[in-house]
């Protein structure tokens, strides 16, 4: 039995597997930086997703007492499926800094046009330049550690690999030719 060399399906579904660990990752350490964030500004917890989910989809807490319980379920499975987007972006080649960049300008440039469209926050342009240092330190938090975390599962991949084996050709050609 031949293995295919390039098997799109699998490097989908690799990639979206480790783009969910790590936007799991991310949305810990996002999680992390509000907690402190809120505990220094003495900010309430943001009720946005409770929000945006009885106008889209209906769904409602039972009670008062669940539905920052919701809220944290919505937020965590949010976070977490936004890790689907840094594999996707993996599978494009991009890493590093520039796959941690388009990353961050997906997941926060959203942030910034559905809050507002739901109605759960100020438009960015009337938003207090605090208000929108904290919401971007915040993303910036989710983006690298999301890309952080993608990077060290995907250093094994064939993609790496050939990639690898490629500029120690270009490395030994321009030894040669210097």
């Amino acid at each position: 039995m031949k293995i295919h060399q390039d098997n799109t399906l699998g490097a989908l579904g690799s990639a979206i597997g480790k783009g969910l660990l790590a936007g799991l990752a991310a949305t810990a350490a996002m999680t992390v930086s509000q907690m402190i964030e809120m505990k220094i500004t003495k900010r309430e917890p943001s009720n946005a997703p409770v929000k945006i989910a009885e106008e889209t989809v209906g769904a409602k807490p039972a009670s008062k007492d669940e539905e920052q319980k919701l809220s944290q379920e919505i937020h965590w499975s949010y976070g977490t499926t936004w890790g689907i987007a840094r594999g996707l972006i993996g599978l494009t080649g991009l890493k590093g800094i520039p796959a941690t960049l388009v990353h961050f300008g997906a997941v926060w440039g959203t942030a910034l046009i559905m809050l507002p469209k739901y109605k759960v926050s100020k438009p960015v342009t009337e938003q207090k330049p605090n208000e929108i240092a904290i919401d971007a330190l915040h993303h910036a938090i989710y983006a690298v550690t999301s890309g952080l975390v993608y990077d060290a599962l995907d250093a094994g991949s064939k993609n790496e690999r050939r990639l690898r084996r490629i500029a120690k050709t270009l490395k030994k050609l321009t030894a040669r030719f210097s």
